[in-house]
Protein backbone atom coordinates (compact mmCIF):
# COMPACT_ATOMS: atom_id res chain seq x y z
CA UNK A 1 0.00 0.00 0.00
CA UNK A 2 1.17 3.55 -0.72
CA UNK A 3 1.64 5.90 2.27
CA UNK A 4 -1.42 7.92 1.23
CA UNK A 5 -3.62 4.83 0.90
CA UNK A 6 -2.38 3.43 4.21
CA UNK A 7 -3.15 6.73 5.94
CA UNK A 8 -6.67 6.86 4.48
CA UNK A 9 -7.39 3.25 5.44
CA UNK A 10 -5.96 3.82 8.91
CA UNK A 11 -8.25 6.83 9.45
CA UNK A 12 -11.31 4.91 8.30
CA UNK A 13 -10.52 1.92 10.50
CA UNK A 14 -9.82 4.06 13.58
CA UNK A 15 -13.13 5.94 13.36
CA UNK A 16 -15.34 2.97 12.56
CA UNK A 17 -18.51 3.25 14.66
CA UNK A 18 -19.64 -0.12 16.08
CA UNK A 19 -23.25 -1.00 15.30
CA UNK A 20 -23.21 1.02 12.06
CA UNK A 21 -22.53 0.14 8.44
CA UNK A 22 -19.09 0.96 7.04
CA UNK A 23 -18.16 4.25 5.45
CA UNK A 24 -18.56 4.52 1.68
CA UNK A 25 -14.89 4.09 0.66
CA UNK A 26 -14.95 0.55 2.05
CA UNK A 27 -17.43 -0.25 -0.74
CA UNK A 28 -16.20 2.00 -3.55
CA UNK A 29 -12.46 2.68 -3.26
CA UNK A 30 -10.08 0.86 -5.60
CA UNK A 31 -7.25 1.31 -3.10
CA UNK A 32 -9.22 -0.27 -0.25
CA UNK A 33 -10.26 -3.08 -2.59
CA UNK A 34 -6.56 -3.82 -3.18
CA UNK A 35 -5.99 -3.73 0.59
CA UNK A 36 -8.88 -6.20 1.01
CA UNK A 37 -7.23 -8.56 -1.47
CA UNK A 38 -3.87 -8.23 0.28
CA UNK A 39 -5.03 -8.47 3.89
CA UNK A 40 -8.24 -10.50 3.79
CA UNK A 41 -7.98 -12.72 0.72
CA UNK A 42 -4.23 -13.40 0.72
CA UNK A 43 -3.77 -13.94 4.47
CA UNK A 44 -6.86 -15.87 5.57
CA UNK A 45 -8.51 -19.19 4.76
CA UNK A 46 -10.74 -18.83 1.70
CA UNK A 47 -13.51 -21.33 0.84
CA UNK A 48 -13.15 -22.40 -2.81
CA UNK A 49 -15.12 -25.62 -3.41
CA UNK A 50 -16.00 -29.14 -2.37
CA UNK A 51 -14.27 -32.52 -2.60
CA UNK A 52 -16.58 -33.69 -5.42
CA UNK A 53 -15.28 -30.85 -7.60
CA UNK A 54 -12.23 -33.08 -8.16
CA UNK A 55 -13.48 -36.62 -7.51
CA UNK A 56 -10.88 -38.71 -9.39
CA UNK A 57 -7.05 -38.75 -9.71
CA UNK A 58 -5.99 -36.17 -12.30
CA UNK A 59 -9.09 -34.00 -11.82
CA UNK A 60 -8.21 -30.31 -11.50
CA UNK A 61 -10.17 -27.17 -10.62
CA UNK A 62 -8.92 -23.60 -11.06
CA UNK A 63 -9.95 -20.78 -8.72
CA UNK A 64 -8.94 -17.15 -9.21
CA UNK A 65 -8.57 -14.88 -6.18
CA UNK A 66 -7.64 -11.43 -7.41
CA UNK A 67 -4.52 -11.83 -9.56
CA UNK A 68 -3.73 -15.21 -8.00
CA UNK A 69 -4.81 -18.34 -9.87
CA UNK A 70 -4.76 -21.63 -7.96
CA UNK A 71 -5.00 -25.24 -9.15
CA UNK A 72 -6.82 -27.68 -6.85
CA UNK A 73 -5.79 -31.19 -7.94
CA UNK A 74 -6.56 -34.77 -6.91
CA UNK A 75 -3.31 -36.75 -6.90
CA UNK A 76 -2.79 -40.45 -7.64
CA UNK A 77 -3.15 -41.32 -3.94
CA UNK A 78 -6.55 -39.51 -3.79
CA UNK A 79 -5.03 -36.66 -1.83
CA UNK A 80 -5.95 -33.04 -2.48
CA UNK A 81 -3.22 -30.55 -3.37
CA UNK A 82 -3.16 -26.87 -4.29
CA UNK A 83 -0.57 -25.06 -6.42
CA UNK A 84 -0.14 -21.63 -7.91
CA UNK A 85 -1.27 -21.85 -11.54
CA UNK A 86 2.02 -20.46 -12.81
CA UNK A 87 4.72 -22.27 -14.79
CA UNK A 88 8.15 -22.08 -13.14
CA UNK A 89 9.72 -21.44 -16.58
CA UNK A 90 8.44 -18.05 -17.72
CA UNK A 91 5.26 -17.75 -15.72
CA UNK A 92 2.59 -18.85 -18.18
CA UNK A 93 -0.76 -19.97 -16.80
CA UNK A 94 -0.79 -23.77 -16.80
CA UNK A 95 -4.41 -24.90 -16.54
CA UNK A 96 -6.73 -22.74 -18.63
CA UNK A 97 -10.14 -24.35 -17.99
CA UNK A 98 -12.03 -24.03 -14.72
CA UNK A 99 -12.23 -27.83 -14.57
CA UNK A 100 -10.29 -30.48 -16.47
CA UNK A 101 -8.67 -33.89 -16.11
CA UNK A 102 -4.97 -34.44 -16.78
CA UNK A 103 -2.31 -37.13 -16.58
CA UNK A 104 0.33 -34.58 -15.75
CA UNK A 105 0.16 -30.78 -15.68
CA UNK A 106 1.75 -29.63 -18.94
CA UNK A 107 2.49 -26.02 -19.85
CA UNK A 108 1.20 -25.33 -23.34
CA UNK A 109 3.93 -22.73 -23.94
CA UNK A 110 7.16 -24.83 -23.78
CA UNK A 111 5.82 -28.17 -22.50
CA UNK A 112 7.37 -28.06 -19.05
CA UNK A 113 5.62 -30.99 -17.37
CA UNK A 114 4.66 -31.35 -13.69
CA UNK A 115 3.36 -34.35 -11.77
CA UNK A 116 0.18 -34.18 -9.70
CA UNK A 117 2.44 -33.72 -6.67
CA UNK A 118 3.78 -30.50 -8.24
CA UNK A 119 7.26 -31.84 -9.01
CA UNK A 120 8.84 -30.88 -12.33
CA UNK A 121 9.14 -34.04 -14.43
CA UNK A 122 10.30 -32.71 -17.80
CA UNK A 123 11.92 -29.53 -19.11
CA UNK A 124 13.60 -29.86 -22.51
CA UNK A 125 16.72 -27.93 -23.62
CA UNK A 126 17.67 -26.69 -20.12
CA UNK A 127 21.20 -28.15 -20.14
CA UNK A 128 22.99 -30.58 -17.83
CA UNK A 129 23.26 -28.17 -14.88
CA UNK A 130 19.54 -27.57 -14.61
CA UNK A 131 18.03 -28.94 -11.40
CA UNK A 132 14.38 -29.94 -11.83
CA UNK A 133 14.04 -30.34 -8.06
CA UNK A 134 14.38 -26.57 -7.67
CA UNK A 135 11.55 -25.77 -10.09
CA UNK A 136 8.47 -27.59 -8.84
CA UNK A 137 5.12 -25.80 -8.66
CA UNK A 138 4.70 -23.38 -5.76
CA UNK A 139 2.40 -24.92 -3.18
CA UNK A 140 -0.67 -23.29 -1.68
CA UNK A 141 -1.95 -24.33 1.74
CA UNK A 142 -5.11 -26.46 1.57
CA UNK A 143 -7.37 -27.70 4.39
CA UNK A 144 -10.22 -30.09 3.78
CA UNK A 145 -12.93 -29.59 6.43
CA UNK A 146 -15.34 -32.54 6.13
CA UNK A 147 -15.38 -32.08 2.35
CA UNK A 148 -15.31 -28.26 2.21
CA UNK A 149 -12.04 -27.08 0.61
CA UNK A 150 -10.28 -24.03 2.01
CA UNK A 151 -7.01 -22.57 0.69
CA UNK A 152 -4.67 -19.92 2.09
CA UNK A 153 -2.19 -17.95 -0.01
CA UNK A 154 -0.12 -16.80 2.98
CA UNK A 155 3.25 -18.33 3.77
CA UNK A 156 2.04 -18.92 7.34
CA UNK A 157 -1.73 -19.53 7.34
CA UNK A 158 -3.87 -18.94 10.45
CA UNK A 159 -3.50 -22.02 12.64
CA UNK A 160 -6.95 -21.75 14.17
CA UNK A 161 -8.60 -23.42 11.18
CA UNK A 162 -8.02 -26.56 13.24
CA UNK A 163 -10.44 -25.17 15.85
CA UNK A 164 -13.01 -24.57 13.11
CA UNK A 165 -12.52 -28.09 11.73
CA UNK A 166 -12.87 -29.65 15.19
CA UNK A 167 -16.15 -27.80 15.81
CA UNK A 168 -17.74 -28.09 12.36
CA UNK A 169 -16.88 -31.65 11.36
CA UNK A 170 -19.46 -33.29 13.70
CA UNK A 171 -22.14 -31.08 12.13
CA UNK A 172 -21.12 -31.56 8.49
CA UNK A 173 -19.78 -35.12 8.42
CA UNK A 174 -23.22 -36.87 8.55
CA UNK A 175 -24.00 -35.28 5.17
CA UNK A 176 -20.95 -37.08 3.66
CA UNK A 177 -19.79 -34.53 1.10
CA UNK A 178 -17.09 -36.89 -0.21
CA UNK A 179 -19.80 -39.26 -1.47
CA UNK A 180 -21.91 -36.55 -3.06
CA UNK A 181 -21.65 -35.00 -6.52
CA UNK A 182 -22.03 -31.49 -7.89
CA UNK A 183 -25.08 -31.48 -10.17
CA UNK A 184 -25.38 -27.74 -10.77
CA UNK A 185 -23.14 -24.68 -10.51
CA UNK A 186 -24.35 -21.15 -11.18
CA UNK A 187 -21.94 -18.22 -11.27
CA UNK A 188 -23.67 -14.89 -10.63
CA UNK A 189 -21.77 -11.62 -10.95
CA UNK A 190 -23.25 -9.12 -8.52
CA UNK A 191 -22.72 -5.42 -9.20
CA UNK A 192 -21.50 -4.61 -5.72
CA UNK A 193 -18.51 -4.80 -3.40
CA UNK A 194 -17.85 -8.26 -1.91
CA UNK A 195 -18.61 -6.97 1.60
CA UNK A 196 -22.13 -5.97 0.53
CA UNK A 197 -22.68 -9.51 -0.75
CA UNK A 198 -21.57 -10.90 2.59
CA UNK A 199 -23.56 -8.37 4.63
CA UNK A 200 -26.70 -9.18 2.65
CA UNK A 201 -26.26 -12.86 3.47
CA UNK A 202 -25.76 -12.25 7.18
CA UNK A 203 -29.31 -11.09 7.84
CA UNK A 204 -32.89 -11.97 6.98
CA UNK A 205 -34.34 -8.54 7.81
CA UNK A 206 -35.00 -8.22 4.09
CA UNK A 207 -36.38 -11.74 3.53
CA UNK A 208 -40.12 -11.37 4.04
CA UNK A 209 -40.49 -8.68 1.36
CA UNK A 210 -37.85 -9.85 -1.12
CA UNK A 211 -37.73 -13.66 -0.98
CA UNK A 212 -41.14 -15.29 -1.58
CA UNK A 213 -39.50 -18.63 -2.45
CA UNK A 214 -37.01 -18.76 0.44
CA UNK A 215 -39.58 -17.86 3.08
CA UNK A 216 -41.65 -20.93 2.22
CA UNK A 217 -39.19 -23.32 3.94
CA UNK A 218 -37.43 -20.80 6.22
CA UNK A 219 -38.80 -19.06 9.31
CA UNK A 220 -37.96 -15.36 9.22
CA UNK A 221 -38.26 -15.30 13.02
CA UNK A 222 -35.31 -17.68 13.20
CA UNK A 223 -33.04 -14.77 12.34
CA UNK A 224 -34.28 -12.40 15.03
CA UNK A 225 -37.18 -10.01 15.66
CA UNK A 226 -38.11 -7.03 17.79
CA UNK A 227 -40.19 -8.40 20.70
CA UNK A 228 -42.02 -5.08 21.12
CA UNK A 229 -43.35 -5.22 17.57
CA UNK A 230 -44.79 -8.74 17.57
CA UNK A 231 -48.58 -9.17 17.56
CA UNK A 232 -50.56 -12.16 18.83
CA UNK A 233 -50.21 -14.03 15.54
CA UNK A 234 -46.49 -13.39 15.59
CA UNK A 235 -46.17 -14.65 19.17
CA UNK A 236 -47.92 -17.89 18.18
CA UNK A 237 -45.53 -18.34 15.27
CA UNK A 238 -42.51 -17.68 17.46
CA UNK A 239 -43.73 -20.18 20.07
CA UNK A 240 -44.24 -22.78 17.35
CA UNK A 241 -40.79 -22.06 15.91
CA UNK A 242 -39.11 -22.35 19.33
CA UNK A 243 -40.83 -25.70 19.85
CA UNK A 244 -39.59 -26.95 16.49
CA UNK A 245 -36.04 -25.86 17.37
CA UNK A 246 -36.09 -27.81 20.63
CA UNK A 247 -37.57 -30.89 18.93
CA UNK A 248 -35.00 -30.76 16.12
CA UNK A 249 -32.12 -30.45 18.57
CA UNK A 250 -33.39 -33.41 20.61
CA UNK A 251 -33.87 -35.64 17.58
CA UNK A 252 -30.52 -34.76 16.01
CA UNK A 253 -28.53 -35.15 19.20
CA UNK A 254 -30.13 -38.55 19.75
CA UNK A 255 -28.59 -39.52 16.39
CA UNK A 256 -25.21 -37.94 17.19
CA UNK A 257 -25.78 -35.12 14.67
CA UNK A 258 -24.75 -31.55 15.56
CA UNK A 259 -27.63 -29.09 15.84
CA UNK A 260 -27.09 -26.42 18.53
CA UNK A 261 -25.70 -23.02 17.68
CA UNK A 262 -21.94 -22.47 17.79
CA UNK A 263 -20.75 -18.97 17.00
CA UNK A 264 -17.21 -17.67 16.56
CA UNK A 265 -17.89 -15.21 13.77
CA UNK A 266 -15.91 -12.33 15.26
CA UNK A 267 -13.73 -13.71 18.03
CA UNK A 268 -11.38 -15.85 15.92
CA UNK A 269 -9.00 -15.15 13.03
CA UNK A 270 -10.85 -17.89 11.15
CA UNK A 271 -14.46 -16.98 11.94
CA UNK A 272 -17.33 -19.47 11.71
CA UNK A 273 -20.86 -20.26 12.88
CA UNK A 274 -23.17 -23.28 12.60
CA UNK A 275 -26.77 -23.98 13.55
CA UNK A 276 -29.36 -26.48 12.39
CA UNK A 277 -32.67 -24.71 11.75
CA UNK A 278 -36.12 -26.24 11.39
CA UNK A 279 -37.89 -26.13 8.05
CA UNK A 280 -41.55 -25.15 7.80
CA UNK A 281 -44.53 -27.22 6.56
CA UNK A 282 -43.27 -30.74 5.64
CA UNK A 283 -40.02 -29.91 7.41
CA UNK A 284 -37.72 -31.74 5.01
CA UNK A 285 -35.80 -29.50 2.65
CA UNK A 286 -35.33 -25.99 1.24
CA UNK A 287 -37.62 -26.55 -1.72
CA UNK A 288 -40.82 -24.93 -2.94
CA UNK A 289 -42.96 -27.69 -1.36
CA UNK A 290 -40.58 -28.20 1.64
CA UNK A 291 -40.23 -31.89 0.74
CA UNK A 292 -36.97 -33.57 -0.21
CA UNK A 293 -35.91 -32.84 -3.79
CA UNK A 294 -33.84 -36.03 -4.03
CA UNK A 295 -35.19 -39.47 -3.12
CA UNK A 296 -31.72 -40.77 -2.22
CA UNK A 297 -30.66 -39.20 1.08
CA UNK A 298 -27.06 -38.16 1.71
CA UNK A 299 -24.54 -40.43 3.42
CA UNK A 300 -26.15 -42.86 5.83
CA UNK A 301 -29.02 -40.54 6.76
CA UNK A 302 -32.39 -42.25 7.14
CA UNK A 303 -34.48 -39.33 8.43
CA UNK A 304 -35.60 -36.74 5.89
CA UNK A 305 -36.64 -34.25 8.58
CA UNK A 306 -33.27 -33.03 9.78
CA UNK A 307 -33.95 -29.36 9.06
CA UNK A 308 -31.28 -27.28 7.39
CA UNK A 309 -27.78 -27.01 8.82
CA UNK A 310 -26.51 -23.49 8.11
CA UNK A 311 -22.74 -22.96 8.19
CA UNK A 312 -21.11 -19.53 7.81
CA UNK A 313 -17.37 -18.87 7.50
CA UNK A 314 -15.46 -15.60 7.39
CA UNK A 315 -14.66 -14.02 5.05
CA UNK A 316 -16.39 -15.58 2.07
CA UNK A 317 -18.84 -18.46 2.42
CA UNK A 318 -22.11 -19.91 3.65
CA UNK A 319 -23.67 -23.36 3.20
CA UNK A 320 -26.96 -25.19 3.70
CA UNK A 321 -27.01 -28.93 4.42
CA UNK A 322 -30.29 -30.82 4.23
CA UNK A 323 -30.94 -34.56 4.40
CA UNK A 324 -31.21 -34.83 0.60
CA UNK A 325 -28.99 -32.09 -0.82
CA UNK A 326 -26.36 -29.46 -0.08
CA UNK A 327 -26.05 -25.91 -1.36
CA UNK A 328 -22.69 -24.11 -0.98
CA UNK A 329 -21.87 -20.48 -1.73
CA UNK A 330 -18.47 -18.80 -2.21
CA UNK A 331 -17.89 -15.07 -2.63
CA UNK A 332 -14.89 -14.01 -4.71
CA UNK A 333 -14.08 -10.33 -5.37
CA UNK A 334 -13.72 -9.29 -9.02
CA UNK A 335 -13.32 -5.52 -8.54
CA UNK A 336 -14.27 -2.76 -6.11
CA UNK A 337 -17.87 -2.93 -7.32
CA UNK A 338 -18.16 -6.44 -8.81
CA UNK A 339 -18.35 -9.78 -7.02
CA UNK A 340 -18.65 -13.39 -8.12
CA UNK A 341 -21.19 -15.44 -6.18
CA UNK A 342 -20.58 -19.12 -7.01
CA UNK A 343 -23.34 -21.53 -5.96
CA UNK A 344 -23.15 -25.33 -6.14
CA UNK A 345 -25.87 -27.92 -5.56
CA UNK A 346 -24.89 -31.44 -4.49
CA UNK A 347 -26.81 -34.71 -4.13
CA UNK A 348 -25.79 -38.30 -3.33
CA UNK A 349 -23.27 -39.52 -5.92
CA UNK A 350 -25.55 -42.41 -6.94
CA UNK A 351 -28.66 -40.28 -7.43
CA UNK A 352 -29.92 -40.21 -11.01
CA UNK A 353 -31.42 -37.09 -12.58
CA UNK A 354 -34.98 -37.67 -13.74
CA UNK A 355 -35.27 -40.72 -11.46
CA UNK A 356 -34.18 -39.55 -8.01
CA UNK A 357 -34.32 -35.79 -8.50
CA UNK A 358 -35.51 -33.05 -10.81
CA UNK A 359 -32.82 -30.38 -11.26
CA UNK A 360 -35.27 -27.49 -11.52
CA UNK A 361 -37.05 -28.52 -8.33
CA UNK A 362 -33.69 -28.95 -6.60
CA UNK A 363 -32.38 -25.50 -7.50
CA UNK A 364 -35.49 -23.33 -7.71
CA UNK A 365 -35.44 -21.75 -4.22
CA UNK A 366 -31.82 -20.64 -4.18
CA UNK A 367 -31.57 -19.76 -7.89
CA UNK A 368 -34.45 -17.32 -7.39
CA UNK A 369 -33.11 -16.07 -4.05
CA UNK A 370 -29.64 -15.43 -5.48
CA UNK A 371 -31.06 -13.31 -8.30
CA UNK A 372 -33.15 -11.32 -5.84
CA UNK A 373 -30.16 -10.80 -3.54
CA UNK A 374 -28.02 -9.76 -6.50
CA UNK A 375 -30.44 -6.95 -7.24
CA UNK A 376 -30.42 -5.83 -3.61
CA UNK A 377 -26.61 -5.75 -3.55
CA UNK A 378 -26.69 -3.60 -6.70
CA UNK A 379 -29.10 -1.18 -5.03
CA UNK A 380 -26.84 -0.95 -1.97
CA UNK A 381 -23.77 -0.35 -4.16
CA UNK A 382 -25.57 2.47 -5.99
CA UNK A 383 -26.42 4.05 -2.67
CA UNK A 384 -22.84 3.79 -1.40
CA UNK A 385 -21.70 5.89 -4.39
CA UNK A 386 -24.11 8.70 -3.52
CA UNK A 387 -22.79 11.83 -1.75
CA UNK A 388 -25.79 11.47 0.55
CA UNK A 389 -24.65 8.10 1.87
CA UNK A 390 -23.59 7.87 5.49
CA UNK A 391 -23.29 4.79 7.71
CA UNK A 392 -26.65 3.76 9.15
CA UNK A 393 -27.47 1.80 12.33
CA UNK A 394 -27.92 -1.96 12.30
CA UNK A 395 -31.01 -3.46 13.94
CA UNK A 396 -29.93 -4.96 17.28
CA UNK A 397 -32.66 -7.58 16.81
CA UNK A 398 -32.11 -8.74 13.22
CA UNK A 399 -28.66 -7.63 12.06
CA UNK A 400 -26.43 -9.03 14.79
CA UNK A 401 -24.58 -11.23 12.31
CA UNK A 402 -23.97 -8.30 9.95
CA UNK A 403 -22.35 -6.49 12.86
CA UNK A 404 -20.23 -9.58 13.53
CA UNK A 405 -19.11 -9.67 9.89
CA UNK A 406 -18.10 -6.01 9.82
CA UNK A 407 -16.53 -6.34 13.27
CA UNK A 408 -14.48 -9.30 12.05
CA UNK A 409 -13.49 -7.41 8.88
CA UNK A 410 -12.42 -4.26 10.72
CA UNK A 411 -10.59 -6.35 13.31
CA UNK A 412 -8.61 -8.27 10.74
CA UNK A 413 -7.82 -5.19 8.66
CA UNK A 414 -6.73 -3.37 11.82
CA UNK A 415 -4.52 -6.24 12.92
CA UNK A 416 -2.49 -5.85 9.73
CA UNK A 417 -2.88 -2.19 8.81
CA UNK A 418 -2.82 -0.29 12.12
CA UNK A 419 -0.19 0.42 14.75
CA UNK A 420 0.41 -2.37 17.31
CA UNK A 421 -1.72 -0.74 20.01
CA UNK A 422 -4.78 -1.18 17.78
CA UNK A 423 -3.84 -4.54 16.35
CA UNK A 424 -5.73 -6.59 18.94
CA UNK A 425 -9.20 -5.19 18.20
CA UNK A 426 -11.86 -7.46 16.75
CA UNK A 427 -11.10 -11.08 15.95
CA UNK A 428 -7.91 -12.58 17.31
Amino acid sequence: MSTMVASSLESLLRRRKPGYSLEAPFYTSGEIFEADLDIIFRRHWIYVGVEPDVPEPGDCMVVDIGAASVIIARDDDMGLRAFHNVCRHRGARLVLDEKTTVGNIVCRYHQWTYGLDGSLLFAEHMGPGFDTACHGLKKVHLRNVAGLIFICLAAEPPADIEDMARDLEPYIAPHDIANAKVVQQIDLVEEGNWKLTMENNRECYHCSVNHPELTIPLFAYGFGYSPDEVDDVGREQIARYDGLVRDLETRCEARGIGAREIDHLDDRVTGYRAQRLPIDQHGESQTMNTQVACKKLLGGLNDAKLGGLSVWTQPNSWHHFMSDHIVTFSVLPLGPERTLLRTKWLVHKDAVEGVDYDLRNLTSVWAATNNQDGELVGYAQSGARSPAYEPGPYSVHTEMLVEKFTNWYVGRMSAHALAPEFADCGAR
